[in-house]
C-alpha cells in the first residue's frame, strides 16, 4: 500500500504560522518603529507573543524559549536613552512569565525547573545589560516576584487539576464497585432460579423416564424453557456490559427483549409451579408504570425468594402479594414451609442480594421464619407520583 502524503494537521500548521508571525512583529517593531517609545516596545512584545498559543499547546517549552528570545530582541533593538526603559524590560517579560506560569501548571517538576531556571538567568542577562546599581538591584527583586506569582499560580492550578483527577478517578472505582455488584446480584438472582428449576425438573425426569414417559416429557419441556429464559437474560446482561457494540447494526442482530418486570409474575409463578411449588399471586391497589429499576428490583425479590421456597422451605405451596401503594409498593413473598436462615448466610447471598436491591431504592425489607411456622420476606419499595394514565387493577 503507497503512502500518500497528508498535510500536517490544523494544531500542527497554526504552531508554524503563528512561529512565522510572531518573528515577523518582532522584526516590524524594531525596523518599523525604532523611534517609539520603550513602552510601545514592550506593549509590542508582549501582544505578539499571543500569536505562539500554537506553539504553546505543543510544546511549551519551546513556546518560552522563542517568548524569550523575541523579547530580548525588541529589547535589545529598542532605544537605549528611553525614560521608560525599565518599565518597557518587564512589559515585554511579562508573557514569558505567563508561559512560564503555564509550563509549572502542565509540565512535570523537571521540566518547570528548567524552565523557570531558563527564563530566570534569560531576565537577569537582560536587567544587566539595561540597568546598574541600585536599580538592577530593584529590577533584580521585581523580577524574581513576578516569576515566583506565576510559578505560584501555576503550581495551584496543577494541584487543583491533580486533585480534581483523583476525585475523578475515585467516583469512576466506586462506579465500577457498585456496578459489579449489580451485576452479582442479576446473575445470581438469574440464574439461581433457574439452575434451581433445571435440577429439580432434571431429578424428576430421571426418576419416571422408564415409567411415566408423559412426565418425563414434562420436566424436559420445562428445563428447555427455562434454559432459554436464563440465556436470554445472560445474553441481555453481556450486552449490558460490553456497553455498546459497533458491529450490531452491521451484523443485523435481532433486538433482545425487555428485562422482566411484575407483568411476569404468572409466568414466574407457572414455572415455579413445574418445579412442584404453586404459586398464588395476589395484586391489589393502582397498577401503573414503574420505574425499570424497581419494577426489576421487585421482580428479582420475588424470583430469589421463590427460589429459596423451592429449594429450602420443604412445602408445595406459597403466596406472592403485590400491593401497588400510593406512596410505595409493597411486595410479600409467604410460605407454610419449615422456615429457614434470617439472613441467608446459611444458602448463599440470596437475602443479602435482596437487602442490597432494597437498600439502593431506598426502601425497606425484612425477611425471616413466621412464629407459627414458614417463612416470610416483605419488601417496601418509594414510588413515584402515580402517572395519569394509570390503569385499574382487576
Amino acid at each position: 500500500m503507497n503512502d500518500i502524503p497528508t498535510a500536517p494537521p490544523p494544531s500542527r500548521l497554526m504552531a508554524w504560522v503563528g512561529g512565522t508571525l510572531y518573528f515577523l512583529a518582532v522584526g516590524l517593531l524594531i525596523g518599523g518603529a525604532p523611534s517609539a517609545s520603550g513602552t510601545v516596545h514592550g506593549l509590542g512584545a508582549m501582544l505578539a507573543a499571543t500569536l505562539l498559543v500554537g506553539v504553546l499547546r505543543r510544546a511549551p517549552l519551546l513556546a518560552l524559549a522563542l517568548v524569550l528570545l523575541g523579547s530580548s530582541i525588541v529589547l535589545a533593538g529598542a532605544p537605549a536613552d528611553l525614560s521608560d526603559a525599565y518599565r518597557s524590560l518587564f512589559l515585554a517579560y511579562l508573557a514569558a512569565d505567563l508561559v512560564l506560569g503555564f509550563i509549572v501548571a502542565t509540565r512535570a517538576r523537571r521540566a518547570s525547573v528548567l524552565a523557570a531556571a531558563g527564563s530566570f538567568l534569560v531576565q537577569f542577562l537582560m536587567i544587566g545589560g539595561f540597568t546598574h546599581g541600585s536599580d538592577m538591584v530593584g529590577n533584580v527583586v521585581i523580577t524574581v516576584l513576578a516569576m515566583a506569582a506565576a510559578c505560584t499560580a501555576g503550581q495551584l492550578s496543577s494541584e487543583r487539576r491533580q486533585h480534581a483527577v483523583t476525585l475523578r478517578a475515585r467516583e469512576v472505582s466506586e462506579a465500577v464497585v457498585a456496578e459489579r455488584l449489580r451485576i452479582a446480584r442479576e446473575l445470581h438472582d438469574m440464574v439461581a432460579h433457574s439452575i434451581g428449576i433445571i435440577a429439580i425438573q432434571a431429578g424428576v425426569g430421571s426418576r419416571v423416564i422408564r415409567t411415566q414417559p408423559e412426565e418425563a416429557r414434562e420436566a424436559l419441556r420445562a428445563i428447555e424453557v427455562t434454559s432459554r429464559d436464563t440465556l436470554s437474560g445472560l445474553r441481555r446482561t453481556l450486552v449490558a456490559l460490553r456497553q455498546a457494540d459497533p458491529d450490531a447494526e452491521a451484523s443485523g442482530r435481532a433486538p433482545l427483549g425487555p428485562s422482566p418486570g411484575l407483568a411476569d409474575l404468572e409466568r414466574l409463578a407457572a414455572a415455579t409451579a413445574d418445579a412442584g411449588v404453586l404459586v398464588e399471586v395476589r395484586r391489589s391497589g393502582q397498577q401503573r408504570p414503574l420505574p425499570a429499576d424497581i419494577d426489576l428490583s421487585a421482580y428479582r425479590i420475588v424470583q430469589e425468594a421463590l427460589t429459596n421456597v423451592v429449594r429450602h422451605a420443604g412445602t408445595g405451596g406459597c403466596r406472592v402479594t403485590v400491593d401497588y401503594g400510593d406512596e410505595e409498593l409493597s411486595v410479600e413473598i409467604v410460605d407454610d414451609g419449615h422456615g429457614g436462615a434470617g439472613d441467608g448466610t446459611a444458602h448463599g447471598f440470596g437475602i443479602v442480594g435482596m437487602r442490597e436491591r432494597v437498600a439502593l431504592l431506598h426502601g425497606r425489607i425484612s425477611a425471616g421464619p413466621l412464629p407459627g411456622g414458614g417463612f416470610r420476606v416483605a419488601a417496601r419499595l418509594p414510588l413515584p407520583e402515580p402517572l395519569s394514565g394509570a390503569v385499574e387493577a382487576r
